[in-house]
């Protein structure tokens, strides 16, 4: 064999994608688990995301993965973007989040060490972290949401807690 076929070989394993192996899934499927309890938990927003873009960061080699929320600047994104690209990161994955009415919940952004575009294998684990982060920000919203109505002025309890007498006697 000669050396550059040789070269061949070794470039097409390096860059092909591994199967995942028994401990691997059970890894994975415990790291889901734990971030599902902490957004049932009603765990910070910011600590669930950190989690799922930690896990993500593991699970793909060479990256860097961070998520958005709606208030998040253009600007900042495109900061950001200029940013990596001063540390030597690629644009990798970015996807956009969205609720069932298609009101905007954040992005998902990924750089890597490498220009390249994800494999199938890890297009599906940015899925499940987009699902999982999108998940969270519903949940999140939803918390604020109820707390707000539940303080608003003209609420019954709120005016039953007025009108309580203020002593006992």
């Amino acid at each position: 064999m000669d050396k550059s076929q040789l070269n061949k070989s070794n470039r097409a394993r390096k860059y092909r994608p591994q199967r995942h192996s028994e401990d691997e899934i059970q890894y994975l499927l415990g790291a889901e688990e734990q971030i599902l309890q902490s957004i049932s938990g009603r765990a910070p927003l910011t600590d669930v995301l950190d989690k799922i873009c930690l896990s993500l960061n593991c699970q793909i080699a060479n990256i860097v993965s961070f998520v958005s929320l709606p208030d998040y600047d253009a600007r900042d994104l495109a900061i950001s973007a200029r940013n990596a690209g001063l540390f030597g990161l690629f644009p990798f994955c970015s996807k956009v989040m969205t609720d069932e009415n298609d009101e905007p919940l954040g992005a998902l952004e990924i750089y890597c060490c490498v220009s390249r575009a994800p494999y199938a294998d890890e297009s599906q684990l940015i899925e499940r972290a987009e699902c999982l982060a999108a998940i969270a920000i519903q949940r999140h919203n939803e918390t604020a949401q109820q707390s707000n109505c539940v303080m608003r002025d003209g609420d019954p309890l709120q005016q039953r807690l007025l009108e309580a007498p203020v002593s006992v006697n």
